[in-house]
């Protein structure tokens, strides 16, 4: 689950995670998140890195504290993430894949034809 290749710190990575498990519906509006300790359990770290992811969603508004009870997803939280991804990682991707297709010389159009192509094979699965 986590990559210790990654140069993207643990808790980040944690923080990502949990971010997924918002995104896929794994962890809806007012569900109760797993604890810094069940986190560190999951990922065998720290429960003080833990604990930074847990701080992290919580800087972003996503997640709310019950005090005495642990900490829950936020209602909205799955549009905020989409929406927040929308902006930074998919703008991220692009950039990437524009810049690639510029090295190998491919037009516009051969990236375009590209993404057709594998949101076609998506659609068939």
């Amino acid at each position: 689950m986590l990559d210790a290749t990654s140069t993207e710190p643990i808790y980040q990575q944690i923080a990502n995670w949990l971010e997924d498990e918002i995104l896929l519906g794994h962890l809806t509006e007012d569900a109760k998140v797993y604890s810094q300790y069940q986190l560190a359990e999951l990922f065998q770290v720290n429960p003080a890195t833990a604990g930074k992811a847990i701080t992290l969603l919580l800087e972003q508004d996503l997640v709310y504290k019950k005090r005495g009870l642990g900490t829950f997803v936020k209602e909205g939280a799955q549009q905020q993430l989409k929406m927040n991804r929308k902006t930074t990682v998919i703008q991220s991707i692009i950039d990437d894949l524009v810049e690639q297709a510029k090295l190998l010389g491919l037009t516009e159009h051969d990236v375009q034809q590209a993404i057709q192509a594998s949101f076609q094979k998506e659609e068939k699965k």
